[in-house]
């Protein structure tokens, strides 16, 4: 009897708690601060409305048993797979041809001095960031080309 008070207990206090509602109070330093209670001056009640809950499908087996759940024609997502791996494949080659052009401006390390650069951490600043974007390029084609092998 007793294990079963306790839980009954905490339900009734919500119930309690949830039938009190919301209030939001305004500090005199402007801070809102969020209540159960409206005991304190400048507290207004909100205006909440009850929570519902709409479970999701248990798995992906039951969704695909509805017979609302959409159905692509096989050609349909053969076309789309192409189009995707034509657009991978042209961002392969933009990335790899900006790749190339930062590469030659980097020259291994040491690219020409530009004319605002007569302060020496100018320029290394600038060397980091080129070589930064170089990594970050690397990266990216690294990325769409495990992508496009996924594909295959």
């Amino acid at each position: 009897m007793k294990t079963f008070a306790l839980p009954a207990l905490f339900v009734l206090l919500a119930a309690d708690i949830a039938a009190q509602g919301v209030y939001v109070c305004v500090q005199p330093n402007g801070v809102r601060e969020y209540r159960n209670t409206g005991d304190i001056r400048g507290c207004r009640r909100l205006a909440t409305e009850a929570l519902s809950a709409i479970p999701a499908p248990s798995s992906v087996t039951q969704a695909k048993a509805d017979p609302a759940f959409p159905r692509i024609d096989s050609q349909v997502q053969k076309r789309r797979d192409q189009d995707r791996m034509q657009i991978l494949l042209d961002e392969v080659r933009a990335e790899e041809n900006k790749l190339a052009d930062l590469r030659k401006d980097y020259q291994n390390g040491e690219p020409e001095r530009q004319g605002n650069e007569r302060n020496y951490a100018k320029y290394q600043e600038r060397v980091a960031l080129m070589k930064d974007e170089i990594v970050r390029t690397e990266k990216n084609i690294e990325a769409l080309k495990r992508e496009i092998s996924n594909l295959k």
